[in-house]
């Protein structure tokens, strides 16, 4: 199981930014997707999640900015950034959890590569 992340770039401060994350290879289901993201020196930190029913949630900075969605038929995440700002620079990772797979019991945790957004003030 893989994850392609795509969408990052430069955009200027209160611009916008779609980011897309689909899961490839053979799988069941996914229990959560989420995006993360990290800045150099820092860790990395949750920035909004979904479960398979839907669930949301988001890190309080981003809250009415950002707005994750999945669609389940095509194992995919999107987060949809609106009003960006130089402080939402980062790599932005997604992630799955809780990854079933036909053949196999145990659930996998799957990381994708980053991709690089950076917002110009």
């Amino acid at each position: 199981v893989q994850l392609q992340a795509s969408g990052g770039g430069l955009v200027q401060a209160g611009g916008s930014l779609r980011l897309s994350c689909a899961a490839s290879g053979t799988i069941l289901s996914i229990e959560s997707m989420s995006w993360y993201r990290q800045v150099p020196g820092k860790e990395r930190e949750m920035v909004a999640d979904i479960t398979s029913d839907g669930s949301t949630t988001y890190q309080d900075s981003v809250k009415g900015r950002f707005t994750i969605s999945r669609d389940n038929t095509k194992n995919t995440v999107f987060l949809q950034m609106n009003n960006l700002k130089p402080e939402d620079t980062a790599v932005y990772y997604c992630a799955a959890r809780g990854v079933r797979r036909p053949w196999f019991q145990r659930q996998i945790d799957v990381w994708g590569e980053g991709t690089l957004v950076t917002v110009s003030s």
